[in-house]
């Protein structure tokens, strides 16, 4: 029997792909698309220009918008389709522990410890795992104007914070993809291998998944 499931999250390093793989099941799947609103984040590009300045700005700009995302997911109404999202709530603190001081991550913590609570909790999480050189050129392909200040040591930094995460990550089963050496965007047998090992394999609770398509 084909797995069912109600809502399950993409995640993954900036450059990852867990958008264009969101987009592609929920196309395939006929499933309800939930995007991160990073678009709507005035702050962003001051923050990849100046990290210690516009860090905290934007870093509450960010949980603000996806608290409100979670609301509505939160609404059973919602789940009468199948949903897909590109991020998981908890997410936003592995960016907060990156990029703030001592001080505003005590305050931080605070707000993110009353949202956290009531943030829709997905059937299943996949995380993209990539290099840096990876993201690297993922990034410059799409060529957003303010994304040409990431460097190579903040991803760095970045796809460290996201691996000791998702190591200790056991709140939803976790399929991890090897998403260096494929590409599920222009190959149809990458993405068909996939969703194959998504939807129609068993997928066991707490369980770390490495999928490499031959």
């Amino acid at each position: 029997m084909p797995n069912r499931f109600d809502f399950i999250a993409i995640e993954g390093v900036i450059g990852a792909g867990k958008t264009s793989l969101a987009k592609l099941f929920s196309e395939r799947h006929n499933a309800r698309l939930v995007l991160e609103e990073f678009e709507e984040n005035p702050f962003l590009p001051k923050f990849y220009e100046d990290r210690e300045r516009f860090a905290f700005q934007t870093q509450l700009a960010f949980l603000a918008s996806r608290f409100k995302q979670q609301q509505k997911m939160t609404n059973r109404e919602l789940f009468d389709d199948f949903v897909i999202s590109d991020y998981i709530f908890e997410k936003d603190r592995i960016f907060a522990r990156l990029n703030l001081d001592d001080d505003e991550l005590s305050l931080y913590d605070n707000i993110f410890g009353i949202m956290t609570g009531i943030s829709a909790k997905p059937d299943l999480v996949i995380y993209l795992q990539n290099s840096v050189e990876r993201l690297m050129h993922n990034i410059e392909m799409r060529g957003r104007d303010y994304e040409k200040n990431i460097t190579e040591d903040y991803l760095k930094e970045l796809s460290d914070s996201y691996n000791q995460f998702f190591y200790r990550y056991n709140k939803s089963p976790l399929i991890i993809v090897n998403a260096t050496e494929i590409d599920f965007v222009h190959n149809p047998d990458h993405l068909s291998y996939l969703e194959e090992q998504i939807f129609n394999q068993p997928i066991r609770s707490n369980t770390h998944i490495h999928i490499i398509p031959d």
